[in-house]
C-alpha cells in the first residue's frame, strides 16, 4: 500500500469514525466502536473499497496512532465531533502540556482560553514538537505551554488517550503561557 493510498484510507476512517458515521450507515456504540467487518462492508457499499490488511496497515503506520483496534472493532482514539464516551480515566498530567495554534487565533485564546470548538475536548500535546506539527496544519505554528499541573491542582480533569493526546474540557487563559509580546493584556 503506497503512502498516497494510506493517507486516503486514513482520512476516510477519520471522517466516518470521528464525525459522520451515518453517511455510510454506521452506528458506533456509546464508546465509538464499530465492527471492522461492518466498516469495510459499509465503505464498499458506498464506493470506497479497502481490505482488512489495508486497514491494519493504516492503523499500524499512522504517525499519530489515530485509531485503535480491539476484539474485531475499531474506533478513533480521540477527536470526535459525534457523541461518544471514550471512558478515559482522569490522569495526573506532567507539569506542562502544549497546544499548537496560529497567531490569528491568539486574541480569541487570550480572551476565552482554549475551547473544544466542534470537538468534545481540547487536545493538548505532551511535547513542543508535536504541538508545533499540529499548529502547522493551519499556517506558521505558535506553541502555547499549558500549566497542566496547576490545572490539575485546581480541579480540572485531564485524561490521556491511548495515543498520548491529553484531553480536557477547556483551558482557561490563566493556565496558558503566551510567547513574549503576545500574552494576556
Amino acid at each position: 500500500m503506497d503512502n498516497e493510498r494510506t493517507v486516503k484510507v486514513s482520512r476516510y476512517l477519520a471522517k466516518h469514525l470521528r464525525h459522520r458515521p451515518e453517511l455510510i450507515g454506521l452506528a458506533p456504540d456509546a464508546a465509538g466502536w464499530v465492527a471492522i467487518d461492518a466498516l469495510i462492508a459499509a465503505a464498499a457499499a458506498h464506493g470506497f473499497r479497502f481490505t482488512r490488511e489495508d486497514l491494519d496497515h493504516v492503523v499500524a503506520t499512522n504517525d499519530k496512532q489515530r485509531f485503535a483496534i480491539e476484539g474485531g472493532r475499531i474506533r478513533a482514539s480521540q477527536g470526535h465531533s459525534i457523541d461518544v464516551d471514550l471512558a478515559l480515566p482522569a490522569a495526573a498530567p506532567p507539569r506542562y502540556l502544549y497546544h499548537g495554534t496560529v497567531a490569528r487565533c491568539l486574541d480569541a485564546i487570550r480572551a476565552e482560553g482554549l475551547r473544544p470548538m466542534k470537538r468534545h475536548d481540547v487536545h493538548l500535546s505532551p511535547d513542543r514538537g508535536t504541538a508545533a506539527r499540529v499548529g502547522s496544519r493551519r499556517g506558521r505554528p505558535v506553541v502555547l505551554p499549558v500549566d497542566a499541573a496547576a490545572m490539575h491542582r485546581d480541579g480540572h480533569v485531564l485524561r490521556v488517550s491511548a495515543n498520548g493526546v491529553w484531553l480536557t474540557a477547556t483551558v482557561p487563559p490563566r493556565y496558558l503561557r503566551f510567547p513574549s509580546g503576545t500574552g494576556p493584556a
